[in-house]
């Protein structure tokens, strides 16, 4: 049985592509989206809160979902705004801020587990590695900027670009659950 998710998105273009964003990544790890709060397994909420009518809206919205489906998960720029969703609706499973898309999918996960995937879940969290157990090699950089006469680097693998340091962290923590030391 595939997992179903309602979505609600409020507010301008920005939370339009954050929900774009929240969608993509539910889609791609095999989530389905519901048409209704009550045929969804839990739903989500991408609030407003730039004005006061925007905010009544958003949690109004959040109360009209905990009561039809009762799982809620809230994201968006209401969220941000520190105890106003909670003091309000203390019951929703998890509230994130604006352009989280990792926050709410790390909520959705502890909800709603990912549904199986033979293609990826086969793969360790730390990929395929070719070094011995105890090691890795973990890239933060790729190319060079200096153009050496000797040197045929940056000819063939560009200039210097580096990682995004969330990207390399993530992946540090990954190697360490893996057992990896060095």
């Amino acid at each position: 049985v595939v997992p179903k998710i309602g979505f609600v998105s409020l507010g301008c273009p920005k939370a339009l592509v954050d929900a774009e964003r929240i969608l993509t990544q539910l889609r791609a790890e095999g989530y389905a989206t519901a048409k209704d709060y009550g045929s969804a397994d839990l739903v989500i909420v991408n609030t407003c809160g730039f004005i006061d009518a925007a905010v009544e809206e958003s949690l109004g919205t959040i109360g009209e979902a905990l009561s039809e489906n009762g799982k809620v998960i809230v994201t968006g720029c209401l969220g941000a705004k520190d105890g106003v969703v909670q003091s309000a609706h203390p019951s929703v499973l998890a509230v994130t801020g604006p352009h989280d898309t990792e926050g709410v999918m790390r909520a959705v996960h502890a909800h709603l587990p990912r549904p199986h995937d033979p293609f990826t879940d086969l793969v360790p969290a730390q990929g395929v590695k070719l070094t011995p157990r105890h090691y890795a090699y973990l890239k933060i950089a790729e190319g060079c900027n200096h153009r050496c006469s000797f040197c045929i680097i940056p000819s063939m693998r560009g200039d210097l670009v580096s990682r995004p340091v969330g990207e390399v962290m993530q992946e540090a923590e990954n190697l360490v659950k893996a057992g990896v030391k060095e």
